[in-house]
C-alpha cells in the first residue's frame, strides 16, 4: 500500500466529533446541492475543520475521499495565537464530512505569479502536430500546474496550456472551471489563444456561471467562457484563483487525470500546519510517475509525466471512484489507529454517545408520542404516524440559503437535543431523523441509529479508515420481526423507503459497543416505477391528440419534489412538459393542466397533459403506418457505443410502465398488428404488444431494470439488450385509412 510522509508536532486536539452528528449544524451545512447530483437527498456536510471564532458556514461537496496512508503536517501552536484567537471565545474546531470537489471535473492547474504573467512558449510547442502518446487526439495539454495553499487565507491557483491539434480539439476553446459555489470563490480569470506565427488574442469576454450535464447522472456547477480566434496548430492557456472561505481548513484532492492526455502536470499543496493531514492515491499512480513527497517544511509535491486521457460515459460510476488522484484529508483526532476494526469500534462507540446525547430525552418523547398515535394503534400504523408528524417539522436542509442578516432576523437557535427540535418546530434533516428515533424508542420500538456512506459519491470501503465517508443518517426499527431502514430527514421520502443513494450502501449501526455494519436493501424496480397512461385520437392527416397521465412512483417522486422544491409553480410547469417532450422522438405541443402534490411524501406524484402528436402516422401507399413506441425516445440513443471503458453503474431499479389506447378515424381499420415482444432476462425484462380492443388500438410497453452495476466484461449483453428494446419500439402498425390519407 502506497504510504505518505510524516514529520513535525501536530496541533493539539481542539475537540469535535467526525462526522457531526449532535444536532448542531446551521442550515447550509445540509444545503441541496442541486449543481452536482439532481437526485441528492439530505445534502452532507462539507469537508472542513473550522477555525474556532469563525461563523461562517461553508456549502457541502460533491464526493467523500477514500484514503490509504497517514501523514502527519505541522508544527505546535498555541492556542494563544493571534490568528486563531475565537471571536466567541470558543475553544474548539468543528470537523465535517466528505470530500471537497474543488478538482474533481474538468482542469485544475495554477497561476503563476502576476494574474498578467504567461509561461514561456517553446518553439517546439508552436510547431507541434501530433504526439505521439496520444495518437489521434484533438488536443492535448502541455502543462498543468496546481499550487493550493491551505493557510489562514486558503487558495488554489491554476495554470492550464493546451495545444489544439485538430478541427475537433477547437472545442477546447470553451472553457469549464467547475467549483462548490458557497465553498470558495473563482476569480482572476485570464486566458488567451496563441497562433502558430506565435501572435497573440488575449481573452476579454465575460465569465459565466451555469449548470454542465457532461453525461447521464453526472452535472455540476461551472465558471465557463470561451477563448477567442482558437486555430488549429495554435495554442490556448488560462489561469485562475479559487479563494476558499475564510476560517476553514478544506479536505482536497489533486485530479491527476483528465479529459485530455496530460504532458507534464505539477502539484503542490502547502499544509495547514495546525491539523494533522493524510494523504493517498487510492487507484494507484499513472505510469512513469513518482508519488507524492513532502520536503519537511509542510509542502507535499508531485509532477506526472504523459497521463493518458480519460473517458467520460453514460451510466458510469462516480468519476473520483475510476480517476488516477490523491487524496489529502485533515484531522484533529490522535494518532490513527492502524487495524480497521479497532478503528470503527472506537469511532461506533463515539457517534453512539453522541447520539444517545442529543436524543436523551426519554419524557419529552414520551409525551410527543402521546400527542402523535392513539393507545390502541397497532404498532405499523404507531409507526406511520411518528413518520408523518416528524417530517411535518420544517426541515431547514431543504430551504434557500439565507443571508447572515436573514439568519440574524430569524433568530434560530441550534438545537442541543431532540426535545429543542420538538418544541422549536425546526430542524436540519439530520435532526429530525434522530427526532424519529427518539420517538420510535419512546413509542416501544427497538430502534437503532444508523450512519450511512452514500454511494452518489463514491463507494464505501471500511478498510481505508474515512470516517467522512459515512456522511448520512438513518434509523433502524424492527417491525413485526423485520429490519427495516427509515430517513425522514431527506425530504419526501415515503414512509418505508430510503433515498437511493443510501441504498446497497453500507451502513455502521450504531451501539455502546461500537456497532456492526449493515446494508440497506435495494428497492424493487416497482417501487421507483413510471406509469404513462395516454387515451388519444387520431385524426386522418396522422396527427395523435388527447390526455396523458403520468404517475411518477416511489424514488422517481421523490426525485422530482427535491429538484424542484424552491421553484416557482412557472418552472415546476416547464420541467414537467420538457420531461414529456423528452419521452416523445418528434415535436409535440403538450400542457400540463393540474397542479401536482409537490409538498407530501406521498408515494406517488401524478401529472396530467393535453398532448398533440402532429404527423405520428405516415402514409406509405394505400396504407399508414404507426410506430408503437411512443414514449420511447430515452432509449434510443442508450449504449450505441459498441466498446466501452467503465462498469455500467445504475442509480435504482426503475420500471417504465406504457398504456396507450388510440382511437382511429372513421373507417379506418387494422391491416396488420405488430409482432408483440416478451423478454425476460431476469435482472431486466422488456414487453410489448398492440393489439384491437373495442375498435381502437391498445398498446401497452413494459421495460423493468433491477441492475446496478454491470461489468465491462457484460457490457456487451447489457447492450444487445437496449437493441432489442429500441427494434421493438420501432415496430409499427398497419393502417388501412378510410377516404383520406394519413400525412406524409
Amino acid at each position: 500500500m502506497p504510504q505518505g510522509g510524516s514529520r513535525g508536532k501536530r496541533f493539539r486536539r481542539l475537540g469535535g466529533l467526525e462526522p457531526r452528528i449532535d444536532g448542531r449544524v446551521t442550515t447550509r451545512d445540509r444545503l441541496y446541492r442541486r449543481s452536482l447530483d439532481s437526485s441528492m437527498s439530505k445534502a452532507v456536510i462539507s469537508p472542513r475543520i473550522r477555525y474556532p471564532g469563525s461563523n461562517k458556514v461553508s456549502s457541502p461537496s460533491s464526493a467523500a475521499p477514500v484514503f490509504v496512508c497517514l501523514a502527519r503536517v505541522g508544527g505546535e501552536r498555541g492556542l494563544e495565537d493571534s490568528r486563531r484567537k475565537p471571536v466567541n471565545q470558543c475553544g474548539w474546531a468543528r470537523v465535517c464530512v466528505a470530500a471537497l470537489l474543488v478538482a474533481s471535473a474538468g482542469f485544475w492547474g495554477v497561476r503563476v505569479g502576476r494574474a498578467d504573467e504567461w509561461k514561456p512558449i517553446t518553439p517546439e510547442e508552436l510547431k507541434m502536430t501530433a504526439v505521439p502518446e496520444a495518437p489521434g487526439a484533438p488536443a492535448v495539454i502541455l502543462y498543468q500546474e496546481v499550487n493550493r495553499d491551505d493557510g489562514r487565507t486558503a487558495h488554489e491557483n491554476t495554470y492550464v496550456r493546451i495545444k489544439i491539434l485538430t478541427e475537433e480539439g477547437r472545442k477546447y476553446a470553451n472553457v469549464e472551471i467547475p467549483f462548490v459555489k458557497d465553498v470558495g470563490n473563482i476569480h482572476g480569470v485570464k486566458g488567451r489563444s496563441v497562433h502558430v506565427d506565435g501572435s497573440v488574442v488575449p481573452f476579454d469576454g465575460k465569465v459565466m456561471e451555469q449548470t454542465i450535464v457532461k453525461a447521464k447522472g453526472l452535472k455540476y456547477l461551472a465558471k465557463t467562457f470561451t477563448l477567442p480566434d482558437v486555430q488549429v496548430g495554435g495554442i490556448i492557456e488560462y489561469h485562475y484563483t479559487y479563494d476558499l472561505n475564510e476560517g476553514y481548513v478544506y479536505d482536497s484532492k489533486w485530479i491527476l487525470s483528465q479529459e485530455l492526455f496530460a504532458r507534464y502536470e505539477k502539484f503542490t499543496l502547502k499544509a495547514n500546519p495546525d491539523f494533522a493531514l493524510r494523504w493517498s492515491w487510492p487507484l494507484g499512480i499513472p505510469e512513469g510517475s513518482q508519488p507524492p513527497k513532502e520536503d519537511g517544511h509542510g509542502t507535499i509535491s508531485m509532477e506526472c509525466h504523459n497521463v493518458p486521457a480519460f473517458q467520460v460515459e453514460d451510466y458510469m460510476p462516480p468519476e473520483t471512484t475510476l480517476k488516477f488522484r490523491v487524496d489529502f484529508i485533515y484531522s484533529d483526532e490522535g494518532s490513527p489507529e492502524k487495524d480497521p476494526a479497532k478503528f470503527w469500534k472506537n469511532f461506533g462507540k463515539k457517534q453512539n454517545s453522541a447520539v444517545e446525547d442529543f436524543v436523551g430525552k426519554k419524557k419529552a418523547m414520551e409525551q410527543a408520542v402521546a400527542e402523535t398515535v392513539a393507545a390502541g394503534d397497532a404498532p405499523e400504523v404507531k409507526l406511520q404516524k411518528i413518520y408523518a408528524r416528524v417530517q411535518q417539522i420544517r426541515n431547514t436542509s431543504y430551504e434557500r440559503e439565507k443571508t447572515d442578516q436573514e439568519l440574524k432576523r430569524d433568530k434560530q437557535k441550534e438545537a442541543n437535543n431532540v426535545e429543542d427540535v420538538w418544541k422549536r418546530g425546526y430542524g436540519n434533516g439530520r435532526q429530525i431523523t434522530w427526532l424519529f428515533l427518539g420517538m420510535a424508542r419512546a413509542a416501544g420500538f427497538d430502534a437503532s441509529p444508523v450512519l450511512f456512506s452514500r454511494r452518489s459519491e463514491t463507494f464505501f470501503n471500511n478498510s481505508v479508515m474515512n470516517t467522512r465517508d459515512l456522511n448520512d443518517n438513518a434509523v433502524q426499527v424492527m417491525v413485526n420481526g423485520k429490519e427495516r431502514y427509515f430517513d425522514p430527514g431527506t425530504a419526501f421520502t415515503p414512509y418505508g423507503e430510503m433515498p437511493w443513494q443510501t441504498t446497497m450502501a453500507p451502513g455502521l449501526k450504531l451501539n455502546k459497543d461500537g456497532g456492526g455494519w449493515v446494508q440497506a436493501p435495494l428497492p424493487d424496480s416497482d417501487e421507483s416505477r413510471t406509469e404513462r397512461k395516454a387515451d388519444l385520437k387520431l385524426d386522418n392527416q396522422g396527427t395523435l391528440e388527447g390526455k396523458l397521465t403520468v404517475t411518477y412512483y416511489g424514488i422517481e417522486a421523490q426525485i422530482l419534489r427535491t429538484d424542484q422544491r424552491n421553484e416557482d409553480s412557472t418552472s415546476r410547469k416547464k420541467l414537467l412538459e420538457d420531461s414529456v417532450r423528452e419521452m416523445i422522438p418528434v415535436g409535440i405541443e403538450v400542457e400540463l393542466v393540474n397542479q401536482p402534490d409537490w409538498k407530501s411524501s406521498s408515494p406517488a406524484m401524478m401529472a396530467e397533459y393535453t398532448l398533440r402528436v402532429p404527423g405520428w402516422v405516415s402514409g406509405a401507399g394505400k396504407r399508414a403506418l404507426l410506430p408503437v413506441g411512443l414514449f420511447s425516445a430515452p432509449e434510443k440513443g442508450v449504449f450505441d457505443n459498441a466498446n466501452r471503458v467503465h462498469s455500467v453503474y445504475f442509480h435504482y431499479s426503475y420500471r417504465k410502465v406504457d398504456d396507450i389506447t388510440i382511437e382511429l378515424p372513421l373507417g379506418w381499420k387494422l391491416s396488420s398488428l405488430a409482432k408483440p415482444v416478451d423478454q425476460d432476462l431476469k435482472a431486466a425484462a422488456y414487453g410489448m404488444k398492440a393489439e384491437e380492443k373495442d375498435g381502437s388500438l391498445h398498446l401497452t410497453r413494459n421495460l423493468r431494470s433491477d441492475l446496478m452495476m454491470v461489468p465491462k466484461e457484460n457490457y456487451a449483453a447489457l447492450r444487445a439488450f437496449f437493441q432489442l428494446v429500441r427494434t421493438g419500439d420501432e415496430e409499427q402498425v398497419v393502417l388501412q385509412p378510410g377516404s383520406s390519407s394519413a400525412g406524409n
